[in-house]
């Protein structure tokens, strides 16, 4: 697909040019897309991305349809409240400006996950973005996919759901609030669509 048709993102140059871990799309969905959130054996999608893993600068790979960027998504909950942020108008990732999100964590990097884990990475990227007092647990949820957006389109989500033992809890990083709220209470916010997809899911399981 040529790439004239398409303005660069919006990011920083520091941010356009960062080497990003990517995986071809039909790689890691050989059987078709789907739609949502699926409960997935993550030790096999985790073994699927270490072994078909690319890098790719992050500007090109937003604009690379046949690749996803491994986005590890983190939900964290605190007696039945869920830790919901809001991005900053000023956001690297332009299409999710203001809108309200679930998610905490990242782009993966070559040197995030040398010799480490995913978990490994969850941990330490929660306590770079995050303020916390207590300690969680981490569970895996699934894989989540969408083609709704353009941003939906070059993204695929590893939701890991982070139980916590207290509510002291604040955000150090682009994200400009955050607080502890119900499901109920999330629905009502604009929701970025990963996030929608998040609510939907937990609501449906009683996860």
């Amino acid at each position: 697909m040529s790439t004239q048709a398409h303005s660069q993102p919006t990011m920083p140059a520091n941010k356009y040019n960062e080497s990003i871990l990517v995986v071809k799309k039909d790689l890691l969905f050989p059987n078709g897309l789907w739609h949502g959130i699926r409960h997935v054996n993550f030790d096999e999608y985790l073994t699927l991305v270490q072994t078909h893993q690319e890098y790719m600068a992050r500007g090109l790979a937003e604009e690379n349809m046949t690749y996803k960027q491994i986005i590890p998504y983190l939900i964290f909950r605190h007696d039945q409240r869920y830790f919901l942020m809001q991005r900053k108008s000023t956001s690297s990732e332009q299409r999710l400006a203001n809108k309200y999100s679930l998610g905490i964590g990242g782009h993966l990097r070559q040197q995030d996950i040398q010799g480490s884990t995913l978990f490994a990475w969850a941990q330490r990227e929660f306590k770079e973005e995050i303020a916390y007092t207590g300690s969680f647990t981490i569970k895996p949820i699934g894989i989540l996919n969408s083609e709704e957006t353009p941003v939906d389109q070059v993204h695929v989500g590893f939701v890991l759901l982070l139980e916590g033992d207290s509510s002291t809890i604040t955000i150090k990083s682009e994200l400009q609030s955050g607080q502890l709220v119900s499901l109920k209470e999330c629905k009502e916010k604009n929701l970025e669509n990963w996030s929608s997809l998040v609510v939907e899911y937990l609501e449906k399981y009683s996860i």
